[in-house]
């Protein structure tokens, strides 16, 4: 469907902006839906774990600790 805006006039492409907003937050509202069904199913395999964080060096006099 092609519409014509500039054929339009003001208050018919204020009615359209409107019915386009109300369609977008439909449609919005409807993927977070299923964002959030298919989020809900993959919690089932767990939370993810961090990896751990590196080790602070603690003793200066290590030649290891000198290099870095």
């Amino acid at each position: 469907m092609k519409v014509d805006l500039d054929a339009m006039s003001i208050e018919e492409l204020a009615a359209l902006r409107e019915n386009a907003t109300a369609k977008l937050a439909e449609k919005v509202a409807s993927r977070q839906k299923e964002l959030e069904a298919e989020l809900e199913k993959l919690s089932a395999y767990g939370k993810p774990r961090k990896a751990p964080a590196p080790k602070a060096v603690k003793d200066a006099k290590d030649p290891v600790a000198k290099a870095a």
